[in-house]
């Protein structure tokens, strides 16, 4: 398993990021039962970042808390087969590994929201990961009962890290 991170911003964290990105992403891909090691891209950006990506791939002129840009086209969320299909733009190949894709997120929708909901940044930022894993995983929360199940995924998770609401 291979991660990136990029932070572009000047703001410093109370907690190792690259490790709690690890840690979730690991957490993800084995609940998920990820039959390849895998690559995550991670972008910390300020908000005027995260805007300028939303315009320009999903024609949103907002900005949000975080963008997930998965690799593989799926027919069922979690079903990786289709990364055999297209091999040759899924697989990284130097390394072998699954391009499972990019997360970006706004560090300072990061810190609002946690004063928010009143929780530590470390909840925030494990919670935005899961979420845009998920996303890279073939989920999503367009309907009440996909949310629901998003929901479920994202909290097993944190709950299998320690990472609680303070």
């Amino acid at each position: 398993m291979t991660s990136y991170v990029e932070n572009e911003t000047d703001r410093q964290f109370p907690f190792a990021v690259e490790e709690v990105f690890e840690q979730v992403m690991e957490a993800v891909l084995s609940m998920e039962k990820c039959p390849y090691e895998a690559c995550v891209n991670l972008l910390l950006t300020d908000n005027e970042g995260i805007r300028d990506f939303n315009k320009e791939y999903r024609q949103i002129d907002k900005e949000t808390d975080v963008l997930s840009f998965p690799n593989l086209d799926y027919r069922q969320a979690g079903d990786f087969s289709a990364a055999e299909e297209t091999q040759a733009d899924c697989f990284d190949p130097d390394s072998g590994e699954l391009v499972l894709g990019d997360i970006i997120i706004s560090v300072e929708r990061l810190e609002a929201q946690a004063d928010e909901y009143g929780h530590g940044q470390l909840r925030e930022f494990a919670f935005l990961v899961a979420h845009s894993m998920f996303h890279l995983c073939g989920y999503d929360h367009m309907t009440e009962e996909d949310a629901a199940l998003m929901e479920q995924k994202q909290e097993a998770v944190l709950r299998g890290l320690g990472i609680g609401r303070e």
